[in-house]
Order: structure tokens, then C-alpha cells, then sequence
């Protein structure tokens, strides 16, 4: 019985580490080689691609853009934008444009979001600095046709509350014609029992009003595609998770399909992206007839 009151969250706590559940390499391994990945391949990409880095979109120190931009985009371009992961508490925009080469050699750019990280950054303010990111991004390039959305992790958990904003309060509304959430958390309270809030600092309530799952709005009637996409070596939390909102969206009318993807874990799921042929890769090529 002494025991007992502890079993739920040290279960927690694996379930939502996911490092712990990658067949490839050991926990701290497979982070260091996910941050060697993302800065390799993003380095390539300034290397070889037109860029516009550190664009302000607010006054903070991390409310900049990175924008990598198609070689000739011809008058109008799709744009798709990155939202970084990291437990809302590392990386940043400066190691998420891996996958701007493949995608740029179609003619899409490529937007990657910075944001305040805990402990500096709060959930509330995350979400809200992303939200802002989309409207400051449609306002300053009128040359954008159609934004897609394209978050990891915690990432995917930010693309998911700008699925739930009201734009009326930005004085625009982003053009989101198609969104890939990739191995996200859509619902935040089970977080709260784990090591990850000791960082984040998160309230009940707090929680509650982040979590996608408990604010999915009605499907507009141009409302975007969606594509929820999962590792088969994610955790079985995150697998429930993203099929539970997955679920929630198609119930509230969204068009929404499942991805399981086969041999990947966590984290190479979304660092596959770089590469040409990558699944995840072709639909963000061509994001309108095949999300």
C-alpha cells in the first residue's frame, strides 16, 4: 500500500519519455543523435538554400523567423511552417530547417517558428507567440498562397492550438489549407504528473485550456485538411493520444486522416523530412491533393 500512490505517475513518467522507447539507441543516445540530425541537416539548408533569417515578428529575443525561400518562386508560393519541439523547454528555430531543401526544390518555403521555451516561456505564452507568428507572417508576404502547418512534439501540440484560434482578435486570418501533426500531445493534464511540469510550471487549469483535445472548435466550412502522424515506436500514451484527437477532430467535421508510420521512433520520424523520398516529405510537396 505504500507503494501504491507512486505506481501512476513513475508509469507516466516512461510513457511520456520518449527517448526510453527508441529500439535504435539508448535514452540519452537517441536525443544526441536527433540534435546532431536536425543541426547537420539544417545547416545544409542555409548552406544551399535563399534565406531570410532572424526576421522579428514581436520584440522578444526568440519571436523571430527563419525563412528559407523556393529559388524562383513564381508570383504566388505555398508556405509551410515549422513549429519546433523539444518538451516546450529546448531547441528553437535555429536547428528547424532541415527540411527546407526538398520542399524549397518544389517550391514551397519554408517558415520556422521561434518561441520562448520554459522556463523563460509559459504554455499560455507559447501558444499565444506561435499564433501571432501566423498572423505577423500572412500580413508581411502577400505573396503566400496557402499556409500549411507542420509541428513535432510539442510542436504538434502548438499547431493544434492554431487550429483552435479565434483570429478576429489578430485582424487576419491565415489561409491554413493543410496541417501535419507529427508525434504530438494534444492533451496536457496527464503532463502535469510528470517530470516535464517541473520545467513548465503548468496549473490544472492552465493544462485544461492548452490541451487541443478539450478545445477543438467546429469545422469551418473551408476548414483545413489535417494529417495526425505517429511513430509505431512512440509511446502507447502518445499513440492514444494522437488517435483520440485525431478522433475528436473528424467528430467536430474536420477531414482528418491517421498516419501509423513503420520503423521509426520519435524522433526519426521527423528528421526523416530531409529526405526527398520520406513520405511525410511528398505530402508537404504537394500538401492540397494529398493531405
Amino acid at each position: 500500500p505504500g507503494v501504491q500512490p507512486r505506481a501512476v505517475p513513475q508509469a507516466l513518467e516512461q510513457q511520456y519519455s520518449p527517448s526510453r522507447w527508441s529500439p535504435r539507441l539508448g535514452s540519452d543516445a537517441v536525443i544526441e543523435a536527433h540534435l546532431e540530425a536536425l543541426a547537420a541537416g539544417t545547416q545544409r539548408a542555409r548552406a544551399g538554400v535563399r534565406t531570410s533569417l532572424h526576421v522579428p515578428y514581436g520584440d522578444g529575443d526568440r519571436e523571430k523567423l527563419d525563412i528559407y525561400f523556393p529559388a524562383e518562386p513564381s508570383g504566388a508560393f505555398p508556405v509551410l511552417v515549422y513549429i519546433h519541439g523539444g518538451y516546450w523547454q529546448c531547441l528553437s528555430k535555429d536547428e528547424s530547417g532541415f527540411a527546407a531543401l526538398p520542399l524549397v526544390a518544389q517550391g514551397v518555403a519554408v517558415v520556422a517558428v521561434g518561441y520562448d521555451v520554459a522556463p523563460e516561456g509559459h504554455m499560455d505564452a507559447m501558444v499565444l507567440q506561435v499564433r501571432r507568428s501566423l498572423a505577423f507572417l500572412v500580413r508581411q508576404y502577400s505573396g503566400i498562397r496557402g499556409v500549411y502547418l507542420c509541428g513535432h512534439s510539442a510542436g504538434a501540440h502548438l499547431a493544434a492550438m492554431v487550429l483552435a484560434t479565434d483570429w478576429t482578435d489578430y485582424g487576419v486570418t491565415p489561409d491554413i489549407k493543410g496541417t501535419v501533426l507529427v508525434s504530438g500531445v494534444y492533451d496536457l493534464q496527464p503532463i502535469l504528473h510528470t517530470y516535464v511540469n517541473d520545467v513548465l510550471n503548468m496549473s490544472q487549469e492552465v493544462a485544461q485550456r492548452n490541451s487541443p483535445l478539450l478545445c477543438v472548435p467546429p469545422a469551418a466550412p473551408t476548414s483545413c485538411e489535417v494529417l495526425v502522424a505517429v511513430a509505431q515506436h512512440d509511446s502507447p500514451e502518445f499513440r492514444r493520444q494522437s488517435q483520440e484527437y485525431g478522433q475528436a477532430l473528424r467528430a467536430a467535421g474536420w477531414s482528418v486522416s491517421l498516419l501509423d508510420l513503420a520503423g521509426v521512433d520519435h524522433f526519426d520520424i521527423i528528421e526523416k523530412l530531409s529526405e526527398e523520398s520520406y513520405v511525410l516529405t511528398q505530402v508537404e510537396e504537394e500538401p492540397p491533393s494529398t493531405l
